[in-house]
């Protein structure tokens, strides 16, 4: 029944934005903190972003630190990634995820994934 769901991603060139959308159902979505990893092929999935349950705090990997905001909109079941000043090493499929209990940097922190959206940054 708990589904996350990824849109927004695209084909950007370098500098370009993005927002990522994940719309999640069939759970307290305020009750879960919520996360964004990306993975590219033979790399592991690595963390990106996430926030807390009332968006209160947030973390950013040094990779996309002062180029990407995670939020929230808990009226909307819904959480985003803005992505600006794209580069090409963002090129990545991106998934949210979600977990009722504390955040962390391993995917096995959370319990709940999307299909992933892609995102691609040409030069």
């Amino acid at each position: 029944q708990v589904q996350l769901v990824e849109s927004g991603g695209g084909l950007v060139q370098a500098g370009g934005s993005l927002r990522l959308v994940c719309a999640a159902s069939g759970l307290t979505f305020s009750a879960y903190n919520m996360a964004w990893f990306r993975q590219t092929p033979g790399k592991e999935r690595e963390f990106v972003a996430a926030i807390s349950r009332g968006g209160g705090s947030t973390y950013s990997a040094d990779s996309v630190k002062g180029r990407f905001t995670v939020s929230r909109d808990n009226a909307k079941n819904t959480a985003y990634l803005q992505m600006n000043s794209l580069k090409p090493e963002d090129t990545a499929l991106y998934y949210c995820a979600a977990t009722p209990s504390r955040i962390g940097v391993s995917q096995a922190s959370f319990d709940y994934w999307g299909q992933g959206t892609q995102v691609t940054v040409s030069s």
